[in-house]
């Protein structure tokens, strides 16, 4: 009975849905710009390795002590803001935010270019894209 309803309702409101359509895939796109381009795992050891690029890790210390990528920096998502200082080296370097699957990488890259780190990007997929390629992980 209720799918029927709404049904009805958008075949009647078919202006209002596809407007709506609209305004969210727009913010869906400037929200995606924003964060700056995402790179999938081989593309970011490509950057890291011929750039001189570094892997952020922002997931928290549990996580990133079960598995983490080669020489890979950590910082708490929670903990960026106070501590970007701590990237300043790598200002004009890409600078690859890894995060579990990819989604919280978002808001810390908008977070990094927002600061100056232009060449900031997230991986797609974060640490569970990582090990489903059987990239290599670091322990401990």
């Amino acid at each position: 009975m209720q799918f029927d309803l709404i049904l009805a309702f958008i075949f009647e409101q078919w202006t209002l849905v596809l407007a709506l359509a609209a305004v969210l895939a727009m913010l869906f796109a400037h929200e995606s710009r924003k964060a700056g381009p995402a790179v999938t795992p081989q593309q970011a050891v490509i950057l890291v390795n011929s750039h001189e690029g570094v892997f952020l890790d922002i997931r928290d210390g549990k996580d990133f002590k079960q598995g983490h990528i080669v020489d890979a920096l950590h910082i708490p998502f929670t903990q960026l803001g106070a501590r970007l200082t701590e990237l300043d080296k790598y200002k004009d370097n890409p600078v690859i935010v890894v995060c579990k699957m990819g989604q919280t990488a978002s808001g810390a890259t908008k977070q990094l270019r927002a600061a100056g780190f232009d060449r900031a990007q997230k991986m797609t997929g974060g640490m569970m894209e990582w090990t489903t390629l059987k990239l290599p992980v670091v322990s401990g």
